[in-house]
């Protein structure tokens, strides 16, 4: 009988991994929605004051935006191993 390796070992991704790599995406856009609900004016119901606010809300957006391309990077680009 034939000694085939499974599929997801061959290709060296398991569906947890996936999961994993699609949950970090879902919270980077998590992160940046929260940052610009805190820019709206809904958000005014805080007690935090309007600059604060804002400039938390810029900076869920910014970390949210580098996750964001990080974990893509990481996890979902293409990589050049038959380059060299």
């Amino acid at each position: 009988m034939l000694d085939l390796t499974p599929t997801e070992e061959r290709l060296g991704t398991s569906s947890k991994q996936r999961f994993t790599h699609y949950f970090m995406l879902v919270m980077a856009l998590i992160y940046m929605g929260l940052g610009i609900f805190l820019w709206t004016e809904v958000a005014s119901v805080l007690t935090i004051s309007t600059g604060k606010r804002q400039l938390l809300g810029a900076v869920f957006v910014i970390y949210g935006i580098i996750r964001f391309v990080r974990t893509y990077q990481q996890h979902f680009k293409k990589r050049d191993t038959d380059a060299r």
